[in-house]
């Protein structure tokens, strides 16, 4: 495959440097995008009522149990309150002193623990930290701020574990992606530590949805759709500003923030949440260094394929140059 730019409004993103999958990978691929695409009706119509919505919630569930549990770590349930959590942590091998915590995706609507177990069982493996895992709750029934106030009380923990902020790093996928964001700029206006780092993968950061990319990749991309995107955001912050930066983090200020990295498919509809974002970050001399994966979809990390353990080795290769 060879490496191209991605470009947007001007701005220059390099793909990142990997070699030509084999026939045989390109052929898991192409079988999952086909796959994809054929249950691209569990985004649209959007959560419109309650059967829907639950149809959906179990359709994160499913995609939870795409990746069989890594050898060499550990699942570890437990209650943090009355919010369920997760530790994976590896068996050996691994840095007690740091810890990721990871916000999983899901358009606020839907995502659970198993959901984000896939990604957080690979950071791990492959970063040798500790990941903690939190169900937040959804909206409808519970709208914004509810999430924002989970995470916050996720990090508390960490804190009153021992860890200090500067061994956190924050990552999240979509709009757990946003959520990152939020914590950050909420812990930042707090007068508060902020995480050493931010991972992101296809963060959803514009519930304006004024990206070109919105409109202009709704045929390439095999997982979601404008229509959910619309739905998820009016069952999160219905009737609320959209563009305040905790629910559009692009429109924040982002003065003090840690070095962040950014990864995304070409193919998703999010794109321009990425791309603008990573302007921005740098336009306001944050670090950051974003990723665009040729002919991927919207969280590709998550799933089985060479492209995914790819992806997360350029994260774990990003954390190490920084610590």
């Amino acid at each position: 495959m060879e490496n191209n730019n991605n470009t947007r409004g001007g701005l220059h993103i390099p793909m990142p440097h990997y070699s030509e999958p084999s026939p045989a990978e390109q052929a898991v691929t192409n079988a999952m995008m086909k796959a994809l695409r054929t249950v691209r009706s569990a985004s649209s119509p959007a959560p419109a009522d309650w059967e829907e919505l639950d149809r959906q919630r179990r359709g994160q569930k499913v995609l939870g149990q795409l990746a069989a549990p890594l050898l060499g770590l550990s699942w570890e349930p437990f209650q943090l309150g009355d919010m369920p959590a997760a530790w994976v942590r590896p068996e050996r091998g691994h840095d007690p002193r740091k810890v990721v915590l990871y916000c999983h995706g899901g358009g606020y609507t839907s995502g659970n623990l198993g959901y984000s177990r896939p990604l957080a069982s690979k950071v791990a493996a492959r970063t040798g930290y500790e990941v903690l895992c939190f169900e937040y709750r959804l909206a409808p029934e519970h709208p914004a701020p509810a999430a924002r106030e989970d995470a916050l009380r996720a990090w508390d923990y960490l804190m009153l574990q021992g860890y200090g902020a500067r061994d956190v790093v924050l990552m999240g996928d979509s709009a757990g992606g946003n959520l990152a964001l939020a914590l950050t700029l909420m812990l930042r206006d707090s007068r508060r530590q902020l995480p050493r780092r931010l991972v992101l993968f296809s963060p959803w950061t514009d519930m304006t949805f004024s990206g070109e990319s919105f409109t202009a990749r709704a045929q390439s991309d095999p997982t979601l759709t404008p229509d959910y995107m619309l739905a998820t955001r009016d069952a999160y912050a219905p009737g609320m500003d959209w563009t305040d930066p905790l629910l559009s983090p692009l429109f924040g200020d982002f003065t003090g923030f840690p070095p962040v990295m950014i990864q995304a498919g070409s193919n998703e509809i999010l794109f321009d949440d990425s791309a603008r974002l990573h302007q921005r970050l740098l336009e306001q001399g944050v670090p950051c260094r974003m990723e665009c994966w040729e002919d991927m979809w919207h969280v590709f990390q998550m799933f089985p394929i060479k492209q995914a353990d790819r992806a997360v080795e350029h994260v774990a290769q990003f954390l190490l140059e920084l610590f």
